[in-house]
């Protein structure tokens, strides 16, 4: 069983849209500050998005800001990402990741699921 299960992945256009969606299971206790991040075809894997387990702090990277959105949901541990204006080069396997510390949740999170495929492309 995996800690983190994530969804919502698939093909998009050129400045499409998807939505991605993380659960924890419940063999997590506590409330975990969650993101998300990404791996591109030959490169290593890198920081998008997190979120701070009360929702009242945000982090992204660079490249997702402006495009990305990521929110909490109403069920305790659960997260979700607004991919807008998706580009070629978002192209990826896409991890959601989380800790109980924020700074790790930002820089090396413990939990982790096993990723979900998004491709942008004509």
């Amino acid at each position: 069983q995996e800690n983190l299960v994530e969804s919502g992945g698939g093909l998009a256009q050129p400045g499409g849209s998807l939505t991605l969606s993380c659960a924890a299971s419940g063999r997590i206790t506590g409330t975990l500050n969650m993101g998300w991040w990404r791996q591109a075809p030959g490169k290593e894997r890198e920081f998008v998005v997190a979120i701070h387990w009360s929702g009242e702090d945000t982090s992204y990277a660079d490249s997702a800001k402006g495009r990305f959105t990521i929110s909490r949901g109403d069920i305790k541990n659960t997260v979700y990402l607004q991919m807008n204006s998706l580009k070629p080069e978002d192209t990826g396997v896409y991890y959601c990741a989380a800790d109980l510390t924020y700074g790790k949740a930002l820089h090396n999170p413990t939990f982790w699921g096993q990723g979900t495929q998004v491709t942008v492309s004509s």
